[in-house]
């Protein structure tokens, strides 16, 4: 069957999946949960005949990786988005108009999502479940990267909805070739959304490209701020936990942004980085602080280019500045609208930074690592949205509906 032919075949089922009752979904999510732990050892297997062709070096290989450990929390994330209430069928406003005629504002799905993504087969498990709550049929373009893994994981998704009588495409993975994305791109009329995940060129081409609505996630340039008043302690805490805990996801820190008040603590504030052999590109004020008290091997002096750049490694900037509105200048001038922190201890100047940054995530003496649908206590997440219009950051459940309005009436004629 042709690519068309495939999404018309997820088209079709989006207007059976709207009648299913809740509790039957609830309990499809917690066996496909439980489906794939029982299966860990068939997806690993399949993992790792994509992490073969590979290159360890590359970035991409740690979002690509498959772990026992990985795929509990993959199964946990879906049994947490199984216990959330439906987001379908709120009232978001009801008013009676003085002819008597009710309008409601009610909470439905789009109906088909399609889904864009890279080596990231956790958004497999992540998409579905999300989707599937809600009420949306899930069209998977994976990348050729994470082929292997994609279909070992729908293969599980698969056989859970076909044990309940469910059409399986609901939850549709698309061949990893260029052409399906291009279809993909095309179908209007029969894909209702498209959210792509990953790089920024990645969502650049969807926005050029698409004919069916984009809501842009992913990519994210995230900096933190040490302000003239920031705390040492919580500044070296932060900064490794940003920039080290995981470093091919969208909300690690890609640029360190300093009060020149504070480059003699800027050694300490770094002091952990060494430890994951992370790459400075700094500029000609800290490179001379930290000359002498950070790895030579590691540190290297920046020039533009080191800025506005997700690195999605083991490398970081820093960028001195002489003041707050300084800072705000560089942020604005280079960030995704993703995530951005200040470390601060003034409260006037966090007030004035989360008033006046523009992102999605603005943090005050927090790790930029939490802006995730799960750490925000939504289940999981879709994607994290860095545009305004619909849906702003993490994506869950209620960014997964629109509205209609339900009008009744009791013969009511417009003159």
């Amino acid at each position: 069957m042709n690519v068309k032919g495939i999404l018309r075949q997820a088209s079709d089922a989006a207007k059976h999946l709207i009648t299913l009752p809740d509790q039957a979904i609830t309990e499809i999510l917690k066996e496909t949960a439980q489906a794939l732990r029982t299966h860990t050892e068939k997806v690993l297997a399949a993992n790792r005949q994509d992490l073969e062709r590979m290159d360890p070096a590359n970035p991409k290989y740690d979002r690509l990786k498959l772990t026992e450990e990985r795929l509990q929390g993959i199964a946990d994330d879906m049994e947490n988005v199984s216990t959330l209430p439906s987001p379908l069928n709120k009232v978001l406003s009801e008013t009676t108009r003085p002819n008597g005629m009710v309008i409601r504002k009610v909470t439905v799905p789009f109906g088909t999502i399609g889904v864009i993504y890279e080596a990231r087969p956790n958004v497999t498990f992540d998409v579905f479940s999300l989707c599937f709550r809600s009420g949306n049929v899930c069209v998977l373009k994976g990348g050729s990267d994470a082929d292997f893994s994609n279909r070992a994981l729908v293969h599980i998704i698969h056989s859970a909805l076909e044990r309940h009588g469910i059409n399986p495409a609901v939850c549709t993975l698309l061949p990893p070739d260029r052409e399906a994305t291009a279809e993909l791109l095309e179908a209007v009329g029969l894909v209702d959304l498209i959210i792509p995940r990953g790089s920024g060129s990645l969502i650049h081409f969807v926005r050029e490209h698409a004919k069916v609505p984009v809501i842009e996630t992913g990519a994210g340039i995230c900096h933190t701020y040490f302000d003239s008043s920031g705390d040492k302690d919580k500044g070296r805490e932060i900064v490794n936990n940003a920039k080290t805990r995981r470093v091919s996801v969208c909300n690690a820190l890609d640029c360190l942004i300093i009060h020149q008040e504070h480059l003699s603590d800027l050694p300490y504030i770094c002091g952990k980085l060494p430890d994951s052999n992370v790459i400075i590109y700094a500029d000609e004020p800290a490179y001379a602080a930290l000359s002498g008290h950070y790895p030579e091997k590691l540190l290297q002096h920046a020039d533009e280019g080191s800025f506005g750049i997700e690195f999605l490694d083991y490398k970081m900037s820093i960028r001195t500045v002489s003041s707050f509105d300084e800072a705000l200048a560089h942020i604005a001038r280079y960030s995704s609208k993703h995530s951005e922190c200040i470390i601060s201890e003034d409260p006037e100047s966090i007030r004035r930074f989360q008033q006046l940054v523009d992102a999605a995530c603005v943090y005050a003496n927090v790790s930029t690592a939490f802006t995730d649908g799960a750490q925000f206590g939504f289940g999981a997440e879709i994607g994290i949205s860095t545009q305004k219009l619909h849906a702003r950051g993490p994506m869950a459940l209620p960014e997964l509906t629109t509205y209609k309005y339900i009008v009744n009436g009791n013969g009511q004629t417009r003159t």
